[in-house]
């Protein structure tokens, strides 16, 4: 069974100044980029695993369909709202550099609240969601990474989320005949690794077995109170709408992110920065940034590379309530840039 290569421990800093990473002793030299062939998808078995995915997705996508008709500017203040809630302070803060990559600590209070913020994109659980991302850390731009570029622009994008039958003969064939029985998000790491073992430091946690066990009822209760308070208008854009934009926000990091942009870094894989991105999915966008210093809680690292999750991170980290708040050192930058220029400090 594979585990997570996670990034050593960085030890406390005094103070809540930014820990500086140097990770010179352990990374390894540069590799050639990959290219990405492509492979078919539609040509194989839908199971019943896939179905129920893809039912749901294009259910949530449909119901846009009637935005138009239910618009009122409360409701789409509302939407506004709730997709900076569970976009930014849920996804980006919480599930990808909190919890993911530990590029920093909060207090736990505030780290379960920015974490429930997450459960809310509809996303999958923490410890669903966080055991996939690292596993595509691990694995990625390979046949295990589980949303890997090169399979194509699509599949990569949100069609990974119902081919699990094509995983699961490519890698675990002996896993075909149960796969009726998965029913989380997880399915991809049970289908290619068996049993992930690369989120304990969740699973340990009640507050996020708690969240997993219990998942789909949070946006049923969300659902219920947004039709209660403002009818069908808030119901269609404060769930629907925004549950949509959000996906595709992240999704575009798995795709776009892995096909367009630039490479300042020589990360050895096909990550790419791409402003447009990094615009929509709250600093997500600076992707080969991510993936050359995956262990920092900063991604737009120039000055113009706009990054809102970083900006509240900072914010954080002034009044004390953000710690251990990790960044790349320049020695370790300029080992990894393209251009070979030596890179400015952060601070």
């Amino acid at each position: 069974m594979h585990r997570l290569l996670l990034e050593k421990e960085v030890k406390p800093h005094e103070g809540h100044k930014p820990l500086v990473m140097d990770n010179e002793s352990k990374q390894e030299e540069p590799k050639e980029m990959v290219k990405p062939p492509v492979r078919s998808f539609w040509r194989r078995k839908w199971t019943t695993l896939d179905k129920r995915v893809a039912y749901i997705i294009s259910f949530v996508h449909l119901l846009c369909i009637f935005a138009p008709f239910q618009f009122n500017w409360s409701a789409f203040r509302v939407a506004v709202a709730l997709k900076v809630i569970t976009g930014l302070f849920g996804m980006t803060i919480s599930y990808h550099r909190n919890l993911a990559h530990k590029s920093f600590q909060l207090p736990k209070w505030l780290e379960y609240l920015f974490a429930y913020c997450g459960v809310h994109a509809l996303q999958g659980d923490p410890i669903d969601w966080v055991s996939t991302h690292r596993c595509h850390h691990q694995f990625v731009d390979t046949e295990k990474d589980p949303h890997s570029p090169i399979n194509g622009f699509w599949i990569s994008h949100m069609m990974w989320l119902f081919d699990s039958y094509t995983l699961t003969n490519k890698v675990c064939p002996k896993y075909s005949s149960d796969l009726k029985k998965i029913e989380r998000n997880m399915f991809v790491i049970f289908t290619k690794h068996g049993k992930p073992d690369n989120v304990g430091d969740l699973e340990k946690q009640r507050f996020y077995r708690f969240i997993h066990k219990t998942y789909m009822l949070h946006h049923l209760t969300l659902a219920i109170i947004l039709y209660n308070v403002g009818g069908l208008p808030f119901f269609i854009w404060g769930m629907c709408v925004r549950i949509v934009v959000v996906f595709h926000s992240t999704f575009m990091v798995n795709s776009v992110c892995h096909i367009w942009g630039k490479q300042p870094w020589r990360t050895g894989d096909l990550s790419r920065n791409n402003w447009l991105v990094g615009l929509t999915s709250f600093g997500e966008g600076w992707h080969n940034n991510h993936h050359a210093f995956s262990y920092s809680a900063r991604l737009g690292l120039e000055w113009w590379q706009l990054d809102a999750g970083w900006y509240v991170i900072k914010f954080l980290q002034v009044i004390g309530l953000a710690t251990n708040v990790k960044l790349p050192s320049p020695s370790h930058m300029q080992n990894l840039a393209v251009d070979h220029k030596p890179k400015e400090k952060l601070f």
